[in-house]
């Protein structure tokens, strides 16, 4: 069950096929808010609030909850097994083979939509009537930019971070002081219903779930076993208490019927503040809040891609580091290709609730991972792995009806594969 740890390794050095541990907290911190302050909380609050309406607050804490209880299994998880893959590594060792295999697969597919999501984001606020070329190509830079190494990457990322925050705050701050904020617009009335919020709290955890990027570089960070659990609940408290303020903001000024309606809902927020010189900013930081997602998540998507070519289940040739940028190339190469190719052809609407299945059920196989680690292993209270499993499991479930068939069938066609490529090898064996 226990399986190895790994070696901490140096801050400079690796092996031929290993990767460098260059990134200390602040830097991990930064990668964890680069993935969760990106598109969501621009995009995310319209749909939320069309399916909870007065009761949009509560989906996002119940969201919270569920990702403090992923958060935490996670970061114990990453401290014990501190290499790249996440829990496709910890599902490996902790549940088996094949649990580590699907929740791998989970991400790998659930993530790719996510990435062609935020890359359409992108496109859609820089050109709208481009927006498939754009996304390609900011597909394209980023690929590049994680190819010259992950400190490039972590550096990019904390700019971003820093202006989206600086938007984030001028929105804020022109919806709290305006005339039109009405705290009555804050008040759950009848049009709330206990399935609404729960699909609320699964559009909106897909924002929240960026956390994994940090156990996604356990391989990258400097001495994992104290880095990783203080940056997750740290990068993951930093959100919450930013889209509670957005959240509030836009609620105060809006109200959740025409917040629900809004194709832009920050734009629209300070527009009905008073404040409409913000709206071209507000545009700006939304796409720039994209390229930061998109930046993280092929970084995640590529680390669990190398991880899984170690170990055969993906072609080996993917599991190759470069001997000068260490980083895992080829795989980066080949993500950037498919997440270039689905932004050109796909819609953004159906490739969120699609990720945001492949995510849950992958945090679920992460909780449960998390409640077979024993007390001097690191486990975490037995509370936390088992609301996370319930919640992500049910949460899962709540979206809608054909987020959860595609991605239930996705999940079985992982499956059907697995057992392909085990059965053909004994059946050879047993012809020769």
């Amino acid at each position: 069950m226990g399986g190895s740890t790994g070696s901490a390794g140096s801050a400079d050095s690796a092996g031929a096929g290993e990767l460098q541990r260059r990134l200390g907290v602040p830097d991990a911190v930064v990668i964890g808010l680069g993935s969760m302050i990106g598109a969501g909380v621009f995009a995310a609050l319209a749909p939320a609030a069309a399916a909870a309406g007065s009761a949009l607050l509560l989906g996002l804490a119940l969201a919270a909850v569920v990702a403090f209880c992923n958060a935490t299994s996670s970061a114990r998880l990453a401290a014990r097994y501190p290499a790249s893959g996440g829990t496709y590594v910890y599902g490996r060792e902790r549940l088996g083979d094949f649990w580590g295999y699907l929740a791998g697969w989970a991400f790998i597919v659930g993530k790719t939509a996510s990435c062609a999501a935020m890359a359409l984001t992108v496109g859609s606020y820089v050109w709208p009537g481009q927006a498939h070329a754009v996304a390609v190509a900011a597909v394209v830079a980023l690929t590049a930019v994680n190819y010259g190494g992950v400190q490039k990457s972590a550096w990019l990322t904390r700019t971003i971070v820093a202006v989206v925050l600086a938007v984030l705050a001028a929105v804020v701050f022109a919806a709290l002081t305006s005339g039109k904020a009405d705290p009555v617009r804050l008040d759950i009335g009848d049009d709330a219903s206990f399935t609404g919020v729960l699909q609320a709290a699964g559009l909106l955890f897909f924002a929240f779930a960026g956390y994994a990027r940090i156990a996604t570089l356990g391989e990258e960070v400097r001495d994992p076993g104290r880095t990783i659990p203080r940056a997750v609940p740290l990068a993951l408290g930093i959100t919450l208490v930013v889209y509670a303020a957005v959240a509030v903001a836009t609620l105060l000024v809006l109200g959740p019927q025409q917040l629900a309606q809004a194709p832009a809902p920050l734009s629209d927020a300070v527009r009905a503040a008073g404040a409409g010189w913000l709206a071209p900013a507000v545009r700006a930081g939304a796409a720039i809040a994209a390229l930061g997602s998109l930046l993280a998540l092929i970084l995640g998507v590529s680390r669990t891609t190398l991880a899984m070519a170690r170990d055969r289940h993906l072609p080996h040739a993917l599991a190759a580091v470069h001997p000068k940028f260490k980083v895992p190339h080829r795989a980066e190469l080949v993500v950037g290709a498919v997440v270039a190719a689905l932004a050109a052809t796909a819609d953004v609407r159906g490739a969120i609730g699609f990720s945001s299945f492949g995510v849950l059920a992958y945090y679920a196989l992460a909780n449960a991972s998390a409640w077979t680690l024993s007390p001097t292993e690191g486990a975490p209270p037995r509370l936390i792995p088992a609301v996370g499993l319930a919640g992500c499991l049910v949460l899962a479930l709540a979206l809608p009806l054909t987020s959860v068939i595609s991605g239930a069938a996705v999940l079985a066609c992982g499956a059907a594969a697995y057992g392909v490529r085990r059965t053909l090898p004994a059946r050879r064996q047993r012809g020769s």
